[in-house]
């Protein structure tokens, strides 16, 4: 069955969402590309798919991140 429309557009953005992100942190730590894309506002899952790791990863940095803003926020 042909693709729709709608997915034919998602598909597109998705593969620009992962050129763009390996653009943007080609020099950076899998830490620092991670926390880059968590800001962006991306989820946990999406950016697994995008550094090629796991979701176990990605929370595991981004959490340490969250306790870090924590502790500076007091």
């Amino acid at each position: 069955m042909p693709k729709s429309n709608d997915e034919q557009i998602v598909e597109k953005l998705d593969q620009i969402l992962r050129v763009i992100s390996i653009q943007v942190g080609a020099d950076k730590s899998l830490t620092e590309r991670a926390r880059l894309l968590k800001l962006a506002g991306l989820e946990n899952q999406v950016i697994a798919d995008i550094l090629n790791t796991s979701v176990e990863t990605v929370r595991a940095l981004t959490s340490n991140l969250r306790v870090s803003r924590i502790k500076k926020g007091r």
